[in-house]
């Protein structure tokens, strides 16, 4: 469903159009499995792709924090990239913001 794009040290996962509860545990779950993958194949930084990204609720900035906390566990790095503006705003005002790096 989500097609990831692997690079050497890097694996870019491409989030869906609609990040909430009804949509998030595919995602998530493809996501962890990717990420597990990539870490044992040595990648150093997980990127997800927020471009495509209209609308994201409280479970789907969960799935954001627990993928980060994730990557954390085994040493990556986690960026976000083409954050909606709609979406940085939310993870500023929920004070998560300082959780991820930033690529636009």
């Amino acid at each position: 469903m989500y097609h990831p794009l692997v690079q050497p040290d890097r694996i870019v996962l491409h989030a869906p159009e609609r990040l909430v509860s009804e949509h998030r545990l595919d995602f998530r779950r493809d996501a962890l499995e990717r990420l597990l993958k990539a870490a044992a194949d040595g990648a150093r930084r997980i990127t997800i792709d927020l471009g495509n990204t209209r609308e994201v609720d409280a479970s789907g900035l969960g799935v954001l924090v627990l993928l980060q906390k994730r990557a954390r566990e085994s040493t990556l790095t986690t960026c976000l990239t083409r954050t909606p503006p709609t979406v940085r705003q939310m993870l500023r005002l929920t004070q998560l913001e300082a959780l991820f790096e930033f690529e636009d």
